[in-house]
């Protein structure tokens, strides 16, 4: 979902924003073929690989070594077509977007590197140079800031350009943008530690994860806000706009994950929280709820123009697959919160003795109900994408090229 998904997303976003608030053509069309074509074979090498067991074992990094090498050259390939493209610019300003896509590319390829830095024994065998509380630590560092930069701050990018073309109205408030960017990118790096509450890690370096997790509410909610601001006097738009819809309701669900993760991030809360579902959810409010909802609606907006046609193939379908994807979320995440709850309290909960009151299979148990509820809002959310991908099959098979041309030259 991480890569294949979100990545291709931000590709395909990022290209279409820079060209268009650059007022310049890609710097290089078959530079960017490469991207496409090099990223979809770094997704086929995990989807081979990982289920045979050619694994790092590192969350959101278990790509083996040599495929690491080779993301590595596709992501600098993705450096080269993004960066020449803002430099050749007709524009004098570089607008945020480009900011949230450029520190998304930057920090990125940083986090791959330094956590990929190992000792290969074989094309799909290596070993990590850090050992113990150290490598916990840096995987760490790599795999919070790949939720921050992976998954937050280039959709942040499509935030900012995709909601103010949708509603048709400026961003509210520029310079609370440019604030929002230096503090997300200024604290989001110090964060990793909260994952390794109650471990060898020293307690310093774990209290300063939480610190930096809790400051990192005020950028975050600024962000949310400002996007939430740019529909002022023009929130009737809604009424009769699915794809505003999804792009309203994605910052919405930005809102509510990063007060909940700061929360998380509080030792007290982690000690019930940690390893149960409630995690899980939290992850899928971000997944689900904002990175998946602002990809919806950023294809809806993209796709027209690109394949030159006035608007999707149809309306109603696009309103479907709103509320398909809507209440698939909620079942989804609010399963999971309450399954987190009871697996933290049972876990926790002894005898006068002190003995666990409860065995782990009476805690999966309990869980049964929820995982019910979690498959159900699966089912909505994959009823919802095949609906979208019909929508978009139609619409580009009908797709005008000549106009498509004007559409850019306009832009």
């Amino acid at each position: 979902m991480i890569f294949g998904f979100a990545g291709s997303a931000q590709f395909a976003a990022s290209y279409y924003a820079v060209q268009r608030t650059c007022q310049v053509r890609l710097f290089s069309d078959r530079l960017a073929a490469f991207t496409f074509w090099g990223w979809q074979s770094v997704i086929v090498i995990m989807l081979i690989s990982l289920p045979l067991g050619y694994t790092t074992t590192k969350e959101y990094a278990e790509i083996e070594f040599s495929g690491a090498v080779w993301m590595t050259v596709v992501w600098v390939a993705y450096a080269i077509v993004f960066f020449t493209t803002v430099v050749r610019r007709k524009t004098r300003h570089i607008y945020v977007g480009n900011w949230f896509f450029g520190a998304f590319i930057v920090v990125i390829a940083m986090l791959h590197v330094v956590n990929h830095l190992s000792i290969p024994v074989g094309w799909f065998k290596s070993y990590p140079v850090y050992s113990g509380a150290t490598d916990a630590m840096v995987q760490w560092w790599y795999g919070h800031n790949a939720v921050g930069f992976f998954l937050t701050t280039g959709f942040l990018g499509m935030m900012y350009y995709f909601v103010p073309k949708q509603v048709g109205r400026p961003v509210y408030s520029y310079r609370l943008s440019i604030v929002h960017f230096w503090a997300l990118i200024t604290l989001y790096i110090w964060a990793g530690p909260h994952h390794l509450h109650y471990t060898a890690l020293p307690d310093w370096a774990q209290s300063l994860g939480m610190a930096m997790s809790l400051i990192l509410l005020a950028p975050s909610w600024g962000g949310m806000i400002n996007g939430m601001m740019t529909l002022s006097g023009a929130w009737h738009k809604l009424r009769t706009d699915p794809i505003l819809r999804f792009l309203v309701l994605s910052l919405a669900f930005y809102g509510m994950s990063t007060f909940e993760g700061p929360m998380m991030a509080i030792k007290t809360v982690n000690a019930l929280s940690h390893y149960t579902d409630w995690t899980i959810g939290h992850v899928h409010a971000g997944a689900l709820g904002w990175v998946a909802m602002i990809t919806f609606g950023a294809t809806y907006h993209m796709v027209p123009k690109v394949f030159g046609r006035e608007q999707m193939h149809s309306t109603p379908l696009i309103n479907l697959h709103f509320w398909l994807a809507t209440i698939g979320t909620v079942l989804y995440i609010a399963s999971m919160w309450v399954n987190g709850i009871t697996q933290g309290l049972m876990w926790r909960a002894i005898n006068d003795d002190g003995t666990l009151t409860y065995s782990f299979v009476e805690a999966l148990q309990a869980s049964h109900p929820g995982f019910v509820v979690r498959f159900a809002g699966g089912v909505f959310f994959l009823g919802g994408m095949l609906l979208m991908a019909y929508n978009v099959w139609r619409t580009v098979r009908v797709a005008d090229v000549r106009m498509a041309e004007r559409e850019a030259q306009i832009a």
